[in-house]
């Protein structure tokens, strides 16, 4: 394809993203919550992410709640990644500034919608904290780790952030949308957060595939380096996260657990995040299918090589 045609389809590919954004746009208050709040009776997250199945010896009501903290952590998780999101995309979207103008458009548009999505979860994790059990405490700090991320190449930042887009995706089309048990305001926030990630993918997909066209191979290669120290930062703060679940969990439950109980509360939870925030993505066949070209056999032997232990943790 040549360089003109190329740039032709991508511009057409901006503009469909610019579209869709503007046909879909919604309002925290007047579309998603609704004067609403969370019905503590039910689920919040479906028991496919929660691994709550693996963890027999809890009754219904134990379920719902192990469910409900996790969920609250997922939300705060979405808050957390999206600020280093934000600004990556602040930072490329200046590329386009004064050039190709429905690029810079539809960066734009993510940003703003992606501010808009941290506003929404940090008021879920007011709203979830009016009716869950005091303790509950998310570690991670969204600056530090934007700060962290960032200092990595952007071949690699994009990368997670592709992933992450198709991961968020998956789990509402596989787990989420076609629970009925789950309470009806948090099954409707992912649903309109899905429907705009939808758009930020494809947009993370062509902003990553400009960025690898730049790179040497000696680039990529310490490219390839990061990504696989970004990913080992991610279960860095899932192994941190699910430690403190877990123990928030033991302590609110209402009952004492026995020790091999309380060890398998916690590895129940730490396979759980493993698997919704590492290898739910980095085996989506979308990203597979990206990656697949962007690297040699070799390179990918290396990235197999680091995810393997964590891929098979979250399996088990």
């Amino acid at each position: 394809m040549s360089s003109v045609r190329q740039a032709t389809v991508e511009t057409d590919r901006y503009a469909k993203c610019v579209e869709v954004s503007k046909r879909i746009r919604w309002d925290t208050d007047r579309d998603v919550i609704r004067g609403r709040g969370f019905d503590f009776a039910k689920k919040f997250l479906p028991d496919g992410l929660s691994k709550v199945a693996q963890l027999p010896f809890l009754g219904a009501a134990e379920k719902r709640f192990f469910s409900q903290v996790q969920g609250r952590t997922y939300a705060n998780m979405f808050a957390l990644v999206e600020r280093f999101i934000g600004a990556k995309m602040t930072e490329i979207g200046g590329e386009h500034a004064l050039g190709d103008q429905v690029a810079f458009e539809a960066l734009v548009r993510l940003t703003d919608e992606e501010l808009k999505h941290q506003e929404m979860f940090r008021r879920l994790e007011a709203m979830t904290a009016s009716g869950m059990p005091p303790g509950y405490a998310f570690l991670p700090q969204p600056n530090d780790v934007a700060h962290a991320v960032l200092g990595a190449s952007t071949w690699a930042v994009l990368a997670l952030t592709t992933d992450i887009e198709l991961f968020s995706q998956a789990h509402y089309r596989s787990s989420i949308e076609p629970d009925l048990d789950l309470d009806p305001l948090w099954k409707d926030v992912f649903l309109f957060h899905w429907r705009e990630e939808s758009q930020h993918a494809i947009i993370d997909e062509m902003e990553w595939a400009r960025e690898n066209e730049r790179l040497d191979a000696a680039q990529r290669d310490r490219a390839i380096d990061d990504l696989i120290g970004l990913v080992g930062a991610v279960d860095g703060i899932c192994q941190m996260q699910a430690k403190a679940d877990a123990g928030y969990f033991v302590r609110a439950a209402g009952r004492a657990f026995e020790p091999g109980q309380a060890q398998a509360i916690e590895a129940t939870m730490l396979a759980a995040y493993r698997w919704q925030y590492i290898t739910t993505g980095v085996q989506d066949p979308r990203f597979l299918q990206q990656l697949g070209p962007m690297i040699d056999a070799a390179q990918g032997a290396r990235i197999n090589a680091a995810l393997a232990p964590i891929v098979g943790a979250s399996m088990q």
